[in-house]
């Protein structure tokens, strides 16, 4: 063979080598990332084309798909949409996924590891994939009750059963409707999300555990008396400073407590009492005296600033960090819930759960059960434990303190007659000239813990400036509270 031919068919040759390696790199390398991009319109109509199953509530279907005749074969849609919205999410052509429709995607559309019998079958029988249910923890009497005791007010209410970390109600206002996200008009679909964008409010966003965080105001208190008890040098009954006002160390500023009233007329008392009545002035002190690093480790203990997700992804609750808190006046503001402490209504009933609980704060969860096509178990959620928060006597000692508050202090409207409640209220200043944000959170019987609750009201809803904890969030967690607990 002359040289010229040697040539060419060298160049054939690395050509073919060459096709065979890029085609080889696309089908077999690429294929996972070239199937799932959002650009791939043969990925759409796949992932539309399946039945995808349906997101389920005490045996009952909160989303759902049923057959349609158009090029995606499905619709999805919800029922009570606004009610469950901010725990379903949506599931949209043109917006994507969000909260347990993006989570559990997978095992939804039929696509997870687990589900690889049911993709067999259908493979031999030549039925389409389908795709598995998803079972919820949510409690629909809880839900039902946390929502009409809301009412028309901004906030956001949780409640979870102390022993094993079941998310029994989720509650985030304003909600929205994902059916309006759902619809197959690609166009009304975009102007309704772009129209959620834009609300006042932001109702797209879960406040009970995303978004911007809150200060929690007084409800922190609880845990500030956890360090102090925790640290051994304190008890309930031990005697502290509790002035008229708190004079921050190395400045001219002071710290007054709410409505200017006095805790004690000697400006000293017991720790119990200083819960009772949410002294300010105490609990400032109080905090300064145990020390940045005691009061940070005890809001790590009850897991501030620690992912979390149950499944869907939870924004960290903060605690001051350490070169903050070497300032004592930043200090004192923290350990009554100002400054930079920052929640979200999740993190505070986790921690009258973990206190209800013993001092053992279970792992909250939302997902209680996958099945499969078949109804048979895919995945089953176990409670397990998360943490040690305290330990159990001081859970004791904290859970008797909580009963003073709402037996003869300012929580006295989460009474419910028979049933002893413990519970902190707190009302919290966020920004200058606006109304405080009202909490509560709490927990039902101390005897044997069914429910542990927190609530948070913005800028005081219907109270606005006139609003207190006391007034205007604990009703609403009595409200559910009762529900759970008269199942």
């Amino acid at each position: 063979m002359n040289v010229p031919l040697r040539r060419v068919a060298t160049v054939v040759l690395v050509m073919f080598l060459a096709l065979m390696v890029s085609t080889t790199y696309i089908q077999f390398v690429q294929a996972d990332s070239l199937n799932n991009d959002p650009r791939n319109s043969r990925q759409v109509y796949r992932e539309y084309g399946n039945f995808r199953g349906p997101i389920v509530v005490a045996g009952e279907s909160v989303a759902l798909s049923t057959p349609v005749d158009d090029p995606y074969g499905y619709q999805r849609s919800y029922t009570n949409g606004l009610l469950y919205g901010h725990v379903t999410g949506f599931f949209s052509i043109v917006n994507g996924t969000s909260a347990i429709e993006r989570s559990e995607n997978d095992f939804l559309n039929g696509q997870a590891s687990t589900l690889w019998i049911d993709r067999l079958q259908g493979l031999i029988t030549g039925q389409k994939p389908q795709g598995a249910s998803v079972e919820l923890t949510i409690d629909p009497a809880a839900q039902q009750a946390a929502w009409d005791a809301l009412g028309e007010q901004r906030g956001a209410v949780v409640a979870i059963e102390p022993a094993t970390g079941k998310i029994l109600a989720m509650v985030s206002k304003p909600s929205y409707d994902p059916n309006v996200l759902a619809t197959h008009d690609t166009k009304a679909a975009s102007e309704a999300y772009q129209s959620l964008i834009n609300a006042d409010g932001d109702p797209l966003v879960n406040r009970a555990i995303a978004g911007a965080t809150y200060p929690p105001g007084s409800t922190f208190k609880v845990v500030t008396a956890a360090a102090a008890l925790e640290s051994g040098r304190y008890t309930p009954e031990t005697v502290i400073p509790a002035p008229d006002v708190y004079q921050y160390p190395n400045s001219t500023a002071v710290m007054r407590n709410f409505g200017s009233a006095r805790c004690s007329p000697d400006g000293e008392q017991t720790l119990a009492d200083a819960m009772r009545i949410s002294c300010n002035t105490a609990f400032a002190d109080l905090g300064v005296t145990l020390g940045g690093d005691a009061m940070r480790d005890q809001a790590e203990a009850f897991g501030f600033d620690a992912p979390l997700d149950i499944p869907m992804g939870v924004t960290k609750s903060h605690f001051p960090d350490a070169e903050t808190t070497d300032d004592a006046g930043q200090l004192a503001r923290a350990s009554i819930g100002q400054g930079d402490v920052r929640v979200t209504p999740l993190q505070m009933a986790m921690v009258a759960s973990a206190i209800a609980n013993g001092g053992k704060q279970m792992t909250p969860y939302t997902v209680q059960t996958i099945r499969g096509a078949d109804l048979e178990v895919v995945e089953q959620t176990e409670p397990s434990l998360l943490r040690t928060s305290v330990s159990p006597t001081v859970a004791q000692q904290l859970t008797t303190m909580m009963v003073g508050v709402v037996e003869n202090g300012s929580a006295k409207a989460a009474r419910i007659n028979g049933v002893q409640v413990a519970g902190k209220t707190g009302t919290a200043q966020h920004q200058p000239d606006a109304a405080p944000h009202a909490w509560f959170t709490g927990f039902a019987p101390t005897t044997d813990p069914q429910v542990a609750v927190a609530v948070i009201v913005e800028n005081g809803g219907d109270s606005g400036s006139e609003a207190t904890g006391g007034a205007v969030a604990a009703p609403i967690a009595k409200a559910v509270m009762e529900a759970v607990l008269n199942k």
